[in-house]
């Protein structure tokens, strides 16, 4: 029996039908403000600039494939979500899309927490200055090492994520001689309409502690009882690129009868919810994200009235954007290779990366959009699949968009949306360089992640 994948997005379960894309834009040199960061624009002559700076100078001292990070951009965003949940909740930035240093600064600068999902975020966070105070460390299968790095440290939290990692956690909190404040992650059965493979909240994956059967309460009974853990709340996820906010609300009501349950039996109001985060950007102009005070809002309302309902005093609040920060925030820019017409069907386009650089669209059949940038064109639009160099016939970019007929071999054409997850997904499949991240901002550019080189690639090769 065959299988067909479903489209990241909020189209879970709906199998398009073959050959499905949208139709070409009136003007194919446009450039749309809901999928591109906020200081991109074209010059006089139709290139592409972004924070005052031409593509066709990126490209030149910086070479493609590179992914280009409006830094104006990226801290408008965290001052967005940081104003919209104001001093009664907290952000989380998630590392986990994509961190650096030079984030992490940013981060710490603009006033937002960090959750960190392994000990590489987690030392990367407490080099750039993060106070760990302000970093939850999240995980499914934290190592002991891990744990202890973290409990040394003084993170804020650290998310449990089941019955061994309690016992082990307050183990190691014990054994140094402190109190680690905790939370449990609960997985609260919501379909959250998104791909199956970035769904958390239904029962059958690896995250968290079912709200089914009573594991969650008795994970609960277990945190209180031990002496090195401080329970401060509940966490819950339910996945990503998600716009729908009916799943947030089931979650939080699921979660907020959890919160009257423990108050029921342990005499004990959790001070804390964390409701985790996975709201939607817009990859292409279909995309209908919301904006931050709108999801403050929606999460604000909903919480508070199901506490009102349970009789609970209304917890704090924590959030954790990552995509719906960064990932509108830059474009990975490619020069065009090869151009191959098959007739009847559209134009395969390759550029200088691929897979390597983005493996969002084999993974999860994610959809993106791209754009000539290095000139514009009057051509008339042609129907495209940007692929890149690798040796698998699943290495595409963009399945299907609109490109100028006149497009040809060196020119520049960029994918915007890329801030999250490509870079932090790289790999060096046919053992291809990974591309720099340069962050661009009032006409300077400098890189915050620098390009492989083939001597980075051999010196871990020890033959």
């Amino acid at each position: 029996m065959s299988r067909s994948a479903h489209p990241a997005g909020p189209r879970h379960a709906d199998v398009l039908p073959e050959g499905h894309y949208t139709a070409p834009a009136t003007d194919l040199n446009e450039l749309d403000p809901k999928v591109w960061s906020r200081t991109v624009g074209r010059d006089a002559e139709g290139a592409m600039t972004v924070g005052g700076i031409g593509v066709a100078r990126l490209a030149e001292e910086f070479g493609t494939p590179a992914y280009f990070l409006d830094e104006s951009d990226f801290r408008a965003r965290c001052r967005a979500w940081a104003d919209a949940f104001g001093t009664e909740a907290d952000v989380f930035y998630a590392g986990k899309a994509f961190l650096s240093r030079a984030v992490v600064r940013w981060l710490t600068e603009e006033g937002l927490n960090l959750d960190v999902c392994s000990g590489g975020e987690l030392v990367t966070a407490l080099d750039a200055g993060m106070p760990a105070e302000r970093i939850a460390f999240h995980g499914n299968n934290k190592t002991v090492a891990e744990i202890e790095r973290a409990v040394e440290a003084g993170v804020g939290r650290i998310v449990l994520d089941s019955f061994q990692e309690i016992a082990r956690v307050s183990h190691i909190a014990q054994r140094l001689g402190t109190r680690q404040r905790v939370q449990i992650r609960v997985t609260v059965g919501v379909e959250a309409h998104t791909h199956e493979f970035i769904a958390t909240a239904h029962e059958d994956q690896k995250f968290g502690i079912a709200l089914a059967d009573g594991q969650a309460a008795e994970a609960v009974r277990r945190a209180l009882t031990l002496d090195g853990l401080e329970l401060i709340g509940i966490h819950s996820h339910i996945g990503s690129q998600i716009f729908d906010m009916a799943g947030f609300e089931v979650s939080a009501r699921r979660v907020v009868q959890l919160l009257a349950e423990v108050r029921d039996e342990h005499g004990v109001e959790l001070p804390e919810i964390d409701l985790g985060g996975g709201l939607g950007i817009a990859y292409t102009s279909e995309d209908d994200p919301r904006e931050p005070h709108e999801i403050a809002k929606a999460l604000g309302d909903i919480v508070t009235r199901e506490c009102e309902s349970a009789g609970l005093r209304t917890p704090r609040i924590s959030v954790e954007p990552g995509r719906a920060i960064v990932g509108p925030t830059a474009f990975t820019l490619y020069e065009v290779g090869t151009i191959k017409p098959l007739d009847g069907l559209r134009t395969y386009v390759s550029v200088d990366g691929g897979m390597s650089d983005n493996i969002r669209t084999a993974l999860y059949d994610a959809e993106y959009s791209v754009a000539l940038v290095s000139r514009s064109s009057d051509a008339e639009p042609m129907l495209v699949r940007v692929v890149g160099k690798h040796c698998e016939s699943g290495d595409i970019v963009v399945k299907d968009a609109f490109l100028p007929a006149d497009l040809a071999p060196g020119d520049l054409i960029a994918v915007p949306a890329t801030g999250a997850y490509c870079r932090s997904m790289a790999s060096n499949y046919n053992h291809a360089l990974r591309p720099p991240v340069v962050a661009v901002r009032d006409g300077q550019a400098r890189v915050i992640v620098r390009r492989e080189t083939e001597e980075d690639l051999l010196r871990l090769d020890v033959g």
